[in-house]
C-alpha cells in the first residue's frame, strides 16, 4: 500500500487533467506509459537492493557502498531535501482544500492541525506511519476504482442512456496535440505524479519481512500503475475533450473542475466536488505523513555515517530517530512560514530547487543498482541467493538512467526555444543540478573519496 499510495495524489486526480489539455489524450496516455516503464525499472532495481540489504534510508546506503561515498553523500542529502521542502507544500495545499468547508479559518490553523496530526502519526512508531499510510492509499485507491467503474459505464451506456463513441478522443482529428515540447511537458508532469514510489526502499528496511513484502510490492506496482493512472487518463480522454479549459484550470484551489469532478458530475452525482475534495485532502495528508518518514529516516542514515551531525543518529526505545524528527518537524513549519514573507519568494525558490531532486533520487537508485549487480557477480556472488531478481538487467537501469537524464535536461527546454530566453526562470529550473554538483565534489575534494572498485565494494549485511 505505501508503493501503491506513494504514486497516487493530486498528480493524477488534478494534474491529469492539463497533461490531457497539453498533449491530447494519446500525448498524454503515451507519456504516462513511458515514465510508468521508467519507474517499473527503478522500482526492480530498488527493490533488488532492497529485500538484500534493507536499511532505513536506503538510497544513500545504496550509492555510498556500491559508487562513491561522495555520491551518496550528496544523494542522502538531496533526498532529504526534497521531502522537507514538500512538508510546508502540503501543509499549504491542506489548508486549501479545508477553505472549501471553512472558508473563513486562517490558513496557518490547518496546517498546524494537520503537522500536529502527521507528528503524531510518526511519533507513535513506524508503525503509525504505515497504519496512517495504509488507510491514506486505501482511500485514494476505492475513488479511482469507483471512477472506473463510472467511467466504463459511461462509455458503454450503461449510465447517460447511450455508448460514447471516440470522437471526444480525436477532437480534432488525432489524439495528440501540442506537439514535441507539449509531449514533454507532459511526461515532466507525469514524472512528477509517480514520485514517492520509491519510499518503500525506505520501509523496507522498518518492514517486518521485506524478503517477502518488497518483492510483492514490486511486482504488483507496474500492472497497478497502468491500471490506475493509464485507465484513468484514457477515461478522462473519451469523456471531455482536450479542448474544455477546465482541464487546464484544474487544481488544489478548485477542485470543482478537476477531471475526476467533472466526470462524477456527468455521471449525475451532486455532491462530486465535496467527496473529490475529501478526498484530495486525503492525498495532500498521505504525502504529508511520507514527508516527514523520509526526511526524518534520510538524516538518521545521513549520521549514522558520519554525514550529518551524531545527535540525528538517536532513536527512541521504539526506533524512532526522535531528533531528527524534531528537526524535521520545525523545519518545515519554518519554511511553511517562509511563503507569507515577502510575497513567498524565499520559498519559490527553495521549491524550485527541489523540482529535479527527486529526479536526481531514481537516477541515483539507477545507477547504484548497475554496480551492485556488476560487483555481486565480479566478487564470484551467486545470483540464485538473490532473494528478488530485477529482470532486463542491465537494460532496465541503463534505460532508467537515460530517461532519467532526459527529463532532468528537459526540465524548462521550451525557455530556449521560443526567442529570448529568460534566464531567471531558466536559472530557478535547474538551480537543483548545481548544488547537487556542489554537495558531490565538494564531498570528494575535501574526504578525497574515489569510485569503489567492484572487488571492493562492501556487502556485509551487518
Amino acid at each position: 500500500m505505501i508503493a501503491l499510495g506513494g504514486a497516487i495524489g493530486t498528480g493524477l486526480f488534478v494534474a491529469s487533467g492539463s497533461s490531457i489539455s497539453t498533449a491530447g489524450p494519446g500525448g498524454a496516455l503515451l507519456a504516462y506509459i513511458i515514465v510508468g516503464i521508467m519507474v517499473y525499472f527503478i522500482m526492480t532495481s530498488l527493490g533488488e537492493m532492497a529485500t538484500f540489504m534493507p536499511i532505513a534510508g536506503s538510497f544513500e546506503q545504496y550509492a555510498t557502498r556500491f559508487v562513491d561515498p561522495a555520491f551518496g553523500f550528496a544523494l542522502g542529502w538531496n533526498y532529504w531535501y526534497t521531502w522537507t521542502v514538500t512538508l510546508p507544500a502540503e501543509l499549504s495545499a491542506g489548508a486549501i482544500v479545508m477553505k472549501y468547508w471553512f472558508p473563513h479559518t486562517p490558513s496557518v490553523v490547518w496546517s498546524a492541525v494537520f503537522l500536529a496530526v502527521l507528528f503524531l502519526l510518526n511519533v507513535v512508531s513506524v508503525r503509525g506511519y504505515g497504519e496512517g499510510e495504509y488507510w491514506f492509499a486505501g482511500i485514494k485507491v476505492l475513488t479511482i476504482i469507483v471512477f472506473i467503474i463510472i467511467g466504463l459505464a459511461m462509455i458503454f451506456g450503461i449510465l447517460g442512456g447511450h455508448p460514447v463513441g471516440w470522437h471526444t478522443f480525436m477532437t480534432g482529428g488525432t489524439p495528440f496535440h501540442g506537439g514535441w515540447l507539449g509531449f514533454l511537458g507532459t511526461v515532466m508532469v507525469a514524472g512528477f505524479a509517480f514520485q514517492g514510489t520509491e519510499l518503500v526502499g525506505l520501509a523496507a528496511g522498518e518492514s517486518e519481512h521485506p524478503e517477502r513484502a518488497v518483492p510483492r510490492a514490486i511486482r504488483q506496482v507496474f500492472w497497478r500503475i497502468l491500471l490506475f493512472y493509464v485507465l484513468a487518463i484514457f477515461l478522462i480522454g473519451m469523456l471531455i475533450p482536450y479542448t474544455d479549459p477546465n482541464l487546464l484550470n484544474a487544481s488544489v484551489n478548485n477542485v470543482a473542475i478537476s477531471p475526476f469532478t467533472l466526470v462524477f458530475r456527468r455521471a449525475g452525482f451532486a455532491l462530486a466536488a465535496a467527496v473529490m475534495n475529501a478526498v484530495i485532502l486525503t492525498a495532500v495528508l498521505s504525502a504529508g505523513n511520507s514527508s516527514l518518514y523520509a526526511s526524518s529516516r534520510m538524516l538518521w542514515a545521513l549520521a549514522c555515517e558520519g554525514k550529518a551531525p551524531r545527535v540525528f543518529a538517536r532513536v527512541n526505545r521504539r526506533g524512532v530517530p526522535m531528533n531528527a524528527l524534531y528537526v524535521n518537524t520545525v523545519i518545515g513549519f519554518v519554511a511553511f512560514l517562509s511563503s507569507f514573507v515577502g510575497n513567498g519568494a524565499v520559498y519559490t525558490w527553495m521549491m524550485n530547487a527541489a523540482s529535479l531532486t527527486g529526479f536526481l533520487a531514481w537516477l541515483g537508485v539507477a545507477v547504484s543498482h548497475y554496480r551492485f549487480r556488476k560487483a555481486y557477480l565480479a566478487q564470484g556472488r551467486d545470483l540464485s541467493k538473490l532473494a528478488y531478481r530485477a529482470k532486463w538487467y542491465p537494460f532496465g537501469p541503463l534505460l532508467a538512467t537515460v530517461l532519467c537524464a532526459i527529463v532532468i535536461v528537459g526540465q524548462d527546454i521550451s525557455a530556449f526555444t521560443g526567442g529570448k530566453v529568460d534566464w531567471t526562470g531558466v536559472i530557478a529550473t535547474y538551480i537543483g543540478i548545481p548544488l547537487f554538483l556542489a554537495l558531490w565534489f565538494g564531498y570528494k575534494w575535501i574526504k578525497r573519496t574515489k569510485l569503489i572498485p567492484l572487488q571492493d565494494v562492501d556487502f556485509d549485511l551487518d
